[in-house]
C-alpha cells in the first residue's frame, strides 16, 4: 500500500509538530511496507536530525571573506563568512541543493555555481549577482555540466558539457557576465574529461582525461584553436594523474601521479623534457589535493595516512619541508590560498565535529575556525572516537575497516553490530563525523563497522584493482572474514549482525546477504546495483564505458555470464532475511529498474521488503525532510529486524 502527504510545518503550532510528523509523509515520497513514524521515536531522534556542515568553496578575491555551503532549511544553499566565527549570510534561496561556487577572480564581480534537479546529476552553471541577488542560468538546461574553472584574470569560465552528444565530455569557454560567448572549444570522445586549469596567461588550458580509476591522461588545449596535446603518453604499466596545475612560470606543472609507485605522489612536470621530479618525499600514502600560492612559491597538500588526513607545506621549487598546521585527528579538505599569499583555507572533519571551514595564516601560524556546526544540542566530545581493526583475509590480504563501539557502562553486554559497506568501488571508509548515526551508537547501543575491503582507494594502486572483473566477488568474501571476526570478539553479538551500504555498498549489502544470510538478521540496500548487466545497460550513456573498466564489460559473452551467475537478482532465493530498500527515482547513476526489479523479486518469493521511493532525488537523499524520513524508517527496520 503506497501512502503519500506533504509536510505543513507552517500551518500548526510549534507544539504540535511531532506529532503531525508522526502522521504524515513528504509528498515526493512513496512508501511501501513501512510502518507510521511514533511520536515517540520522534522525540527521541530529533536532535540527531539537526546536525549541519558548512564547506568551504571559495575565498572572495580582494577581501578576507569565505564563501561556504551549509543548509538552514532543507537544502544546502550559499553563505558569505565575513570573518572567524562570523554570522552565515545566506546567498542563495532554491529549493534544490547548490553544489559549490566560486567568486570570480580579481574583481568578485559574481559568483558562478552549479546545481542540478531532482538529484538528476545534470548540474546547469548560473551566475549570482549579490548586488541584486538575480540568478543567471549560463548553460543550455538540459546537458551535464562540470569542472569549471575561470582563468586568471576572471574573463573566461572553461568547464565540460555533455550537450553534443548526451555521452561525449567536450570542452565549452564562456565570459559568464554575457552568456551570449558561451562556445564549443574542443570536441572530445568519452564521458571522463574534465578542466584543470588554466595557463596564468590564459593562453591555454590543462585537461586531464579519466580512463580508470589506475590509468589517466594530462593534456594542454589552446585556449583560441581548441587543439590539444598530450603530456602523458600511455605507458606498459597504466599510471593515474589527479589534480594538476600550472606553475607560474608555464613552463611546468605540479600534479599526483602514482608513476613508479604505489601510491599518488606530488610531483612537477617540466613541459619541454617531459622529467617528473617527485616533491612530496617519502611519504608512503596517497596525496589526494594540493593548492599552489599565489605568488608560485608553497604548495600546500593534503596526504591520506591509513585514513586520517595531513596538511603539508614545501617550497615548491626544492620540495623542502615547512611548517604547518597542527591538526588533531581528522580529516581536512578543499584546501585553497587566499590572494594575500598568507591565508589557507581548508574544511575540517572529525569523528566528534561535523564539517566546518578552517584557515591557517602561514606566517604567524595562527589557526581559526570560521564556522562552527550545530550538532542539535548535543555535546559533540561525547561522540564515540573509532578504532582501527585489521584483519587477513581468506586468501591471506591485510584488510581492515574502523569500528565504533557504543559506551560499555550504558550498554554492557554483547552489542549489535552494523556492518555499513562504503560505495564506489574506489572509495574508503574514513574516520569522519558519524552524524545521524550517533543516534544508533548513543541511543541504541549498537556498534558500527565501517570496512574496507580490496578495491578501495586509499592503500596503493594493487589494491584497487583486487576487486575488478572477474575477481568481483572476492571483495565480497572479505565480508565475511569480518564475519569471522565479530564472531570472536566478546563484546559483538554475531547473532545480531546487519549489512548496509549505498551505490555499489548497495551491491555488496545484496551479494553478503545471498552469500551470509544464516550470519545476518537483516540488510538495508540505498541506491543499489541488483544486477550488473540491466545496471551497465540502463546507467547513463556519458558513465558506461568508465564503469566498465572497473566492473567488465558485458558485451563479452564470458563476462555477462559471470554477471548473471553472481548478481543478486540471480540469487534472490539465497536472500532470507528482511531487506530495506531505498531508491531515488531520478537516479542518473544506478537507475530505480534496478530496485524495482529486487523489490519485485522478492516479494514474489515472499521475502519481508521494504520500500522508499523519492520522486525528486536521485543518486541518495539530498533534501532534509526526505533524508530525516529515511533515518526514521531505518531506526524502525533496525528495531524491529536487528535488535528484537
Amino acid at each position: 500500500m503506497k501512502r503519500r502527504s506533504s509536510w505543513h510545518w507552517r500551518l500548526v503550532p510549534w507544539l504540535n509538530i511531532m506529532a503531525v510528523a508522526s502522521a504524515q509523509i513528504p509528498e515526493n515520497l512513496v512508501v511501501e511496507g513501512i510502518p507510521p513514524v511514533p511520536p515517540g521515536l520522534m522525540a527521541s531522534v530529533r536532535p540527531y536530525l539537526e546536525f549541519r556542515a558548512a564547506g568551504f568553496t571559495g575565498w572572495h578575491p580582494t577581501r578576507r571573506e569565505l564563501l561556504i555551503t551549509t543548509r538552514f532549511a532543507d537544502t544546502p544553499q550559499l553563505h558569505e563568512v565575513k570573518f572567524p566565527g562570523g554570522a552565515r549570510r545566506q546567498l542563495t534561496f532554491t529549493p534544490e541543493p547548490v553544489r559549490g561556487g566560486s567568486w570570480q577572480p580579481k574583481q568578485g564581480n559574481y559568483i558562478v555555481f552549479a546545481q542540478d534537479k531532482g538529484g538528476g546529476e545534470f548540474y546547469q552553471y548560473y551566475r549570482l549577482d549579490p548586488d541584486t541577488g538575480r540568478i543567471t542560468l549560463l548553460t543550455d538546461g538540459r546537458s551535464r555540466n562540470g569542472s569549471g574553472r575561470f582563468s586568471e584574470d576572471g574573463k573566461m569560465f572553461a568547464y565540460t558539457s555533455t550537450r553534443r552528444t548526451g555521452r561525449d565530455t567536450d570542452v565549452w569557454l564562456m565570459d559568464p557576465a554575457d552568456p551570449k560567448s558561451d562556445r564549443l572549444l574542443c570536441e572530445l570522445a568519452g564521458g571522463g574529461w574534465s578542466v584543470s586549469g588554466w595557463s596564468p596567461e590564459g593562453a591555454k588550458l590543462l585537461l586531464r582525461e579519466y580512463l580508470s580509476i589506475n590509468q589517466s591522461r594530462l593534456y594542454i588545449v589552446d585556449a583560441r584553436t581548441g587543439a590539444k596535446e598530450l603530456l602523458t603518453p600511455d605507458e606498459a604499466t597504466p599510471v593515474s594523474y589527479g589534480e594538476a596545475q600550472f606553475a607560474r612560470d608555464g613552463k611546468s606543472l605540479f600534479c599526483t601521479t602514482d608513476k613508479d609507485s604505489e601510491f599518488e605522489r606530488l610531483a612537477r612536470l617540466d613541459l619541454r623534457t617531459r622529467e617528473i621530479t617527485v616533491l612530496s618525499g617519502g611519504i608512503s600514502w596517497n596525496v589526494t589535493e594540493f593548492d599552489l600560492s599565489p605568488d608560485g612559491k608553497t604548495i600546500a597538500f593534503i596526504t591520506n595516512e591509513d585514513g586520517v588526513g595531513k596538511i603539508h607545506l614545501i617550497e615548491a621549487r626544492s620540495g623542502r619541508k615547512l611548517r604547518g598546521p597542527e591538526l588533531p585527528l581528522g580529516i581536512p579538505s578543499g584546501v585553497k590560498w587566499h590572494e594575500n599569499g598568507r591565508d589557507l583555507a581548508f574544511n575540517f572533519n572529525s569523528a566528534q565535529s561535523p564539517t566546518d571551514a578552517c584557515s591557517y595564516n602561514v606566517k604567524t601560524r595562527k589557526l581559526e575556525r570560521w564556522t562552527e556546526s550545530e550538532t542539535g544540542g548535543l555535546n559533540p566530545a561525547n561522540f564515540i572516537e573509532p578504532e582501527l581493526v585489521r584483519v587477513k583475509s581468506f586468501d591471506g590480504l591485510p584488510v581492515s575497516g574502523f569500528l565504533y563501539r557504543p559506551d560499555a557502562k550504558k550498554f554492557p553486554g554483547k552489542r549489535p553490530i552494523i556492518v555499513s559497506i562504503h560505495g564506489g568501488p574506489e572509495s574508503q571508509s574514513r574516520p569522519i563525523f558519524q552524524a545521524r548515526n550517533n543516534y544508533y551508537l548513543s541511543e541504541l547501543g549498537v556498534a558500527i563497522l565501517f570496512p574496507n575491503v580490496r578495491g578501495s582507494s586509499g592503500y596503493g594502486k594493487t589494491f584497487l584493482t583486487l576487486d575488478n572483473g572477474f575477481k568481483r566477488e572476492d571483495s565480497v568474501k572479505d565480508i565475511g572474514t569480518f564475519l569471522d571476526w565479530i564472531a570472536m570478539d566478546k563484546l559483538l553479538d554475531a547473532d545480531r549482525i546487519a549489512v548496509m551500504g549505498s551505490s555499489y555498498g548497495g551491491y555488496m549489502a545484496l551479494a553478503s546477504l545471498t552469500h551470509f544470510s544464516d550470519r545476518l538478521r537483516c540488510g538495508v540496500d540505498v541506491v543499489g546495483i541488483s544486477s550488473f548487466i540491466t545496471f551497465l545497460k540502463n546507467t547513463q550513456d556519458y558513465r558506461r564505458d568508465l564503469r566498465r573498466v572497473e566492473y567488465g564489460d558485458e558485451r563479452d559473452p564470458a563476462m555477462a555470464e559471470f554477471f548473471q551467475r553472481i548478481s543478486p537478482l540471480t540469487n534472490v532465493d539465497k536472500i532470507r532475511k528482511p531487506l530495506f530498500v531505498v531508491q531515488g527515482q531520478n537516479d542518473p547513476r544506478v537507475p530505480v529498474t534496478e530496485a524495482e526489479q529486487m523489490v519485485k523479486a522478492l516479494r514474489e518469493r515472499g521475502g519481508v521488503t521494504w520500500y522508499l521511493l523519492a520522486k525528486d532525488e536521485g543518486h541518495g537523499f539530498a533534501k532534509k525532510q526526505n533524508a530525516d524520513f529515511q533515518f526514521l524508517s531505518t531506526i524502525q527496520f533496525l528495531q524491529e529486524h536487528l535488535l528484537r
